[in-house]
């Protein structure tokens, strides 16, 4: 009888006592009037903040007619029931756009507890110091709001806090650096400075940070080994190192973090090492290790992560097959196996994944049959790639069960006789993959009907199609066309405004170059090449080159003058209008190109004096003018062929005169400095919708060793000069010799005189030199011996005298290297030399031994023997690239292969 009456009392207190508003102290004046002077200070746009659910929540702040107002009832602000100071303040997403400094009326809240200011734009302002003001915070996070410069070391100073966010900015953190943040802010459970730039190590203090739940690091510019003591945080739920430069092991430390549901570690150097250390971490729900340098088997622990939604072990060395037990993690969502080296076949438990959105099984050796029906019962699957294995699919759907609704449908080289029918009641497809396979006969109406207010990407590349019903294609937002490698015939598919990238190479097209090409106002990549197009082309180019990157229009029957190409902010990096018709002169406006890296007029009836208006091009490294009607001399008084950059000049079979260009040779940066530790292609990457297509790799035609070769692809360290076959006289320049790149110089077929002058014994990668066919004199210098790369030496149709010189290189040539020189004698000739014609000896082995070695490799294989020529394993393409470097460069590409092109029929 007594407790109820007391209930009673309680609740009546609890419902009409003074609320904080009512008494007076729900809102400081001078903190609403700060609050109010801090929304004045910023504009309201719309672009300021990414997030869908983003509103200015500063439009309800203001005040009532008689100057007052609640600002604890103001969006975004929570105040002490107590006190009415403002203790919370969470201002994210609010389209808020300005600049923030430290007399910012912010740092008057000082009571702030909370202070969340994410996913705004302050203009790349620096975190003001006035951050120290705010030394109450536990929490602050200021991510993705455009702020950038150093870390003030005042963010040390709030000693109190439990959440720092920092992430998705401009940001450093060096001086101070990640050790004095550790050692600063030891009551963090929550660190996450994802895109802070701290190159440095991980210290072995953050094992001290004992009460983390959450770390991200994810590109941050880490580097060394990451420290066991990672093992230490045994709170962790979440951890995000991906994106950095870690080396040496994964730590088997990791195996302590039972706890963590998240665990991202993809896109390092660590060492290659195995996944011993994973199975303990059963509360996984999210794993990616995407190229982490696994190798090995899947071990069968991970199948104690039954919770795993999403799985990515793509682009590592994982080999061994898909183990079966796979299909008993059946909360999986995303399965990503792509890119190793696993084998046999596709095991049947895949298909009781029913949760499956996205499977990717590409770039594998994975083997046999697959009837495509057997994915029918993953009724959510969305994205498949099945593409670049050795997998024969079949589609001939004969049950009643629906097809999913792909968005992302990858099938190339998958052994497909025709396009696979279900595709035409596909209407969600984005990307869709069918290059490589066997398809023949006429591109259906269909396929360009399909998806079309969807689809992105369309690759039917390496087919056998020969053409298409469809002149004009209709979708709305298609990016990627890619019809190239086919037998196609009939005109050039207008694409829709859309494309980005447009590829209809290798096939048999003809007419001319439509203007409606011009239209498309995204183009960045055509690639027109080798087809039977003919005409003049439309001055309209022009209008194409402040999007457009790479325009190849090579082996075709164009005719008439080359139009104007560049206008101001061209973005034009490759033009390739080699082996056409081209007549008349280059046009002036090239040397508005200024980010072109290669010019190939190659093989074309160009009548025109040498182009010193290119001279200034900063970026270009490949100039190609080979085989045509360019005359006169390259006059030092005219100016200077700068091109820092400068890596491969041919010029030969053309009409040149005149003496060498001493001094251009002198302005050649790029000439001079060794740099074969860069194993990489010349090449442009293009970019669309975060997809990331293969690269275009630069080619182009030249003569090596005597021979005209197609290089496929050129290699960013060869270095090459080809005068020959003009009408060139005089001396060659002693400071050719300054130029220790080079790795081919052909001055053959000239009318070059002198002597041959010892320093080209400075050109200490050398492979190719051609000299022949000139009026040279005198003995060919014993400096040469210097040459240990050299594998093509041709000096015959000389007035050369003397003893050749004998070992090392010059004891792999032939006779006809030396012919037609009657004053030279010794070894490889038949002719003997008399006492007074004997040259000096060359360096004993002992001397030699003594020497610096010219050119040093860190590479665990260099050549064997003198004869073969470093060229011959690395720069003259695909079909002569070893097997180990070819892997090499697939796994620098991350997620596509290097397109296969099959023989043609």
């Amino acid at each position: 009888m007594f407790i109820r009456p007391c209930l009673l009392f309680v609740f009546s207190l609890c419902l009409f006592s003074p609320t904080a508003s009512s008494i007076g102290t729900a809102c400081h004046d001078s903190e609403r009037s700060a609050l109010l002077q801090f929304k004045k200070s910023f504009l309201i746009w719309k672009f300021a903040s990414s997030e869908p659910s983003a509103y200015p929540k500063v439009h309800q702040w203001r005040l009532d007619k008689e100057g007052n107002g609640d600002c604890c009832a103001w969006d975004g602000v929570k105040c002490n029931n107590n006190t009415g100071h403002v203790i919370r303040l969470d201002l994210s997403s609010s389209f808020l756009y300005g600049s923030i400094d430290s007399s910012s009326s912010l740092f008057h809240l000082v009571h702030l507890r909370r202070l969340n200011l994410s996913d705004n734009n302050f203009k790349h302002s620096e975190i003001p110091s006035g951050i120290a003001n705010l030394s109450r915070l536990s929490h602050l996070d200021l991510s993705s709001s455009s702020f950038s410069g150093q870390i003030p070391s005042q963010v040390l100073k709030l000693s109190k806090l439990v959440v720092l966010n920092l992430s998705m900015n401009e940001l450093e953190l060096q001086s101070p650096g990640l050790r004095n943040l550790v050692e600063k802010l030891t009551n963090l459970k929550e660190l996450h400075l994802g895109g802070v730039n701290i190159s440095s190590k991980v210290p072995q203090n953050l094992g001290n940070l004992s009460s983390l739940t959450s770390l991200s690091l994810s590109n941050c510019s880490l580097q060394g080994p990451l420290p066991s003591s990672i093992g230490e945080l045994t709170k962790l739920e979440y951890l995000s190192l991906s994106d950095n430069q870690f080396s040496g092991q994964i730590p088997s430390s990791l195996a302590n973090l039972t706890q963590l549901t998240y665990l991202s570690l993809y896109e390092n150097s660590f060492s290659p090492g195995t996944l011993s250390w994973l199975g303990k971490q059963t509360k996984l729900t999210h794993l990616s290790l995407f190229q982490a340098n696994l190798y090995g088997e899947i071990p069968s622990s991970l199948g104690n992560l039954t919770l795993l939604t999403y799985l990515g072990l793509d682009s590592n060395q994982l080999m061994g097959p898909i183990p079966f037990w796979l299909g008993n993690l059946t909360r999986l969502t995303v399965l990503d196996l792509g890119t190793n080296k696993l084998q046999g076949q596709i095991p049947k438990s895949i298909f009781n994944l029913v949760n499956l959105r996205v499977l990717y099984l590409d770039s594998n050796d994975l083997n046999g049959t697959l009837k495509f029906e057997s994915f029918l019962n993953l009724k959510n699957l969305i994205a498949l790639q099945l593409s670049d294995n050795n997998l024969s699919v079949l589609i001939n759907i004969t049950t009643n069960g629906t097809v999913p609704k792909f968005r992302n449908l990858e099938l190339a080289s998958c052994n497909l006789l025709e396009f696979p029918y279900f595709l035409r009641e596909q209407d969600e497809l984005e990307f869709l993959e069918l290059s490589e396979n066997k398809i023949h006969g006429q591109i259906p109406k269909w396929v360009w009907e399909m998806s079309k207010e969807s689809l992105l990407l369309l690759s039917l590349s390496g087919n056998f199609l020969t053409g298409f019903d469809q002149p004009i294609l209709p979708m709305t937002k298609l990016g990627v066309l890619d019809l190239g490698n086919n037998n196609l015939q009939g005109s050039i598919p207008i694409p829709p405004p859309s494309i980005v990238l447009y590829n209809v190479s290798s096939n048999s097209l003809t007419g001319e170059f439509t203007p409606l090409l011009c239209n498309s106002s995204y183009l960045a990549y055509l690639d027109l090449s080798t087809n039977n197009l003919s005409g003049v082309l439309p001055q309209c180019l022009a209008n194409l080159s402040v999007t457009l990157e790479i325009l190849d229009l090579h082996n075709n029957h164009f005719v008439g003058s080359v139009p104007q190409l560049c206008k101001k902010g061209s973005q034009l990096r490759m033009i390739d209008f080699s082996q056409n018709l081209f007549q008349g002169q280059l046009p002036r406006s090239l040397a508005k190109c200024g980010m072109v890296e290669t010019l190939n007029m190659g093989n074309n009836q160009l009548n025109d004096t040498f182009p010193f208006w290119l001279g200034k091009l900063p970026e270009l490294r490949m100039l190609i003018l080979r085989g045509n009607q360019f005359h006169g001399a390259i006059e030092e008084h005219k100016g200077n062929l700068e091109l820092p950059k400068l890596h491969i000049i041919d010029l030969s079979f053309n009409r040149f005169s005149g003496d060498l260009p001493s001094q251009q040779f002198q302005n050649w940066i790029a000439m001079k400095v060794v740099n074969a530790s860069n194993l990489s292609y010349l090449q442009a990457n293009i970019e669309f919708q975060d997809f990331v297509y293969d690269p275009f790799t630069y080619s182009v035609t030249m003569t090596s060793k005597a021979t005209e070769r197609e290089y496929k692809k050129v290699l960013d360290f060869l270095v090459v000069i080809d005068f020959s076959s003009n009408s060139f006289e005089g001396c060659i320049p002693q400071n050719i010799g300054n130029l220790k790149a080079l790795w081919q110089l052909n001055l053959s077929n000239n009318a070059l005189s002198g002597h041959i002058p010892p320093s080209l014994g400075n050109l200490s990668n050398l492979e190719s030199l051609d000299l022949s066919h000139n009026n040279f004199s005198g003995e060919i210098p014993t400096e040469l011996l210097q040459l240990t790369f050299l594998d093509f030496f041709n000096v015959s149709d000389n007035n050369l005298t003397g003893q050749i010189p004998q070992g090392k290189q010059f004891a792999t040539f032939e006779n006809k290297s030396f012919g037609s020189n009657p004053g030279l004698c010794g070894k490889p000739l038949s002719k003997t030399c008399t006492m007074f014609q004997v040259s000096p000896p060359p360096l004993s082995s002992e001397e030699d031994e003594g020497q610096e070695p010219l050119v040093e490799f860190d590479w665990k294989i260099i050549l064997i023997g003198f004869g073969g020529g470093l060229l011959n394993g690395l720069a003259i393409g695909y079909m002569y690239t070893p097997l180990w470097f070819r892997k090499y460069l697939r796994r620098m590409q991350q997620k596509r292969r290097e397109a296969r092109r099959k023989p043609r029929n």
